[in-house]
């Protein structure tokens, strides 16, 4: 193979690789600690009927970060100012890092959002109560949320699990990624702090997903 070739053969598959970055790309949304509370439990944290107030839209459509928040306290040490996020749930669920559990003395389970089985609790500490959770703290699965129209374009279907490869300074691959499908969604992967450092990914960076299992 000439020079010439070679130069051919190496643009053919540095465009093909842009062409699949373009069509498989993802974008990132990193999640720091945060709590979904119930209509009862808010309740007890805020008062009887109280509303949570909007401080900003979510990329996921109807959710959103609230002003509110709560201190969650576990054997070990708490977090003050852990932002509520809304709407309200039919069940709270409070959402840490591997990291920020060592400072909270729990041991939660690596668990997709709504799977509260085994998992330990926590107190919610409000204005106006406490509420002691018996479970319901969990190290969140990371996963990504798309529609069933990107669905169909990726291959894909709800409940795979995929592999994405990331870019930068940190460039590696994330395995056991969980794919959520509704057309309640918006394309976004949502991993935590701990996974967003190890591989310096920021909010709305890219990556593609490699692989399906």
């Amino acid at each position: 193979m000439d020079k010439e070739e070679l130069i051919k053969l190496v643009t053919k598959r540095v465009i093909e690789k842009m062409k699949d970055y373009d069509t498989h790309k993802v974008p990132i949304g990193v999640s720091n600690r945060h709590v979904h509370v119930s209509r009862q439990d808010l309740d007890i944290l805020y008062g009887k009927e109280y509303e949570l107030t909007r401080k900003g839209d979510l990329k996921q459509p109807g959710q959103f970060a609230s002003n509110e928040t709560v201190t969650i306290r576990g054997p070990k040490g708490e977090f003050e100012r852990v932002r509520i996020l809304g709407p309200v749930r039919k069940q709270s669920q409070v959402e840490v890092s591997k990291t920020d559990s060592f400072r909270l003395g729990i041991r939660p389970l690596i668990k997709e959002s709504g799977d509260l089985k085994e998992t330990p609790g926590l107190d919610l500490i409000g204005p106006k109560g406490i509420v002691s959770l018996s479970n319901g703290a969990i190290v969140a699965l990371r996963h990504i949320h798309m529609t069933p129209a990107q669905a169909d374009d990726f291959g894909l279907k709800d409940k795979d699990m995929v592999e994405v490869e990331t870019f930068g300074e940190r460039r590696g691959v994330l395995g056991e990624v969980l794919v959520r499908v509704s057309d309640q969604f918006a394309l976004e992967m949502h991993v935590d702090v701990d996974e967003a450092n190890a591989f310096s990914l920021s909010n709305g960076d890219h990556v593609i997903i490699r692989k399906e299992r």
